[in-house]
């Protein structure tokens, strides 16, 4: 059960956990850190590297971007590209502060929101995705739907495929994906997010780019009133 906090905190240390590093953001100080992660990270030396960092510094709340699925708060599977034990850790009683923890994509996806009907689709080693209406984020699971040929779409425009394929096909694969799903869910715009984002040289029809420091306002967004997206 996750423990609640009065309001609205103040002070957030904010997450963003990737595969080659853990970035923190401290709202109190307005500051940023890395700490590199890999597939020895687990979340207990994740946890005390922070420890070490932040010790003295004040926050009263914290938001977890992971790299995998995550459902009420919970993480249901262990990450391919970090150490074990992520599923069941518990996040509240290490850092002894209520804890609100989102996909990753989502996260970043709830820092991008600029109103609307608004579709993010994360470019990174997979892909990413979430869809918020009017202000209602629904996490998404798209990558490993079927696409074409018996492949997924991770598989057409993941970090596998620009690999594969060079930057011009990928990239042309990712506007055929971005035409696919927008004529099915029918947002007002989408946003492009993902290291890979960079690598775009003509942004698809409706979309525009998105930057991975806006997985920073997503984990302040995770505590506020969602009316005031």
């Amino acid at each position: 059960m996750a423990r609640t906090v009065e309001g609205t905190p103040r002070h957030i240390l904010v997450l963003d956990v990737g595969g080659t590093h853990v970035k923190a953001y401290l709202s109190s100080l307005q500051q940023e850190w890395k700490i590199p992660s890999g597939p020895k990270m687990t979340p207990e030396k994740m946890v005390n590297k922070l420890s070490t960092l932040l010790k003295g510094k004040t926050y009263e709340a914290v938001s977890i971007g992971y790299p995998g699925v995550v459902v009420h708060n919970r993480i249901l599977r262990e990450p391919s590209n970090l150490g074990k034990g992520w599923v069941g850790f518990d996040f509240e009683k290490s850092f002894d502060r209520p804890v609100r923890i989102l996909n990753d994509a989502a996260l970043q996806a709830l820092g991008s929101y600029q109103g609307g009907r608004m579709l993010f689709l994360g470019l990174g080693t997979g892909l990413g995705s979430a869809m918020i209406v009017d202000g209602k984020l629904e996490p998404m699971e798209l990558a490993h739907l079927p696409y074409k040929k018996g492949k997924t779409y991770e598989e057409y425009v993941g970090e596998g495929a620009l690999k594969k394929f060079g930057r011009k096909k990928w990239e042309k694969e990712v506007r055929e994906v971005v035409e696919q799903l927008s004529a099915a869910l029918e947002p007002d715009y989408i946003v492009l997010g993902g290291g890979n984002v960079r690598k775009i040289k003509e942004m698809p029809p409706g979309a525009r780019p998105g930057d991975n420091r806006n997985a920073f306002l997503g984990g302040l967004r995770l505590w506020a009133d969602r009316d005031e997206l």
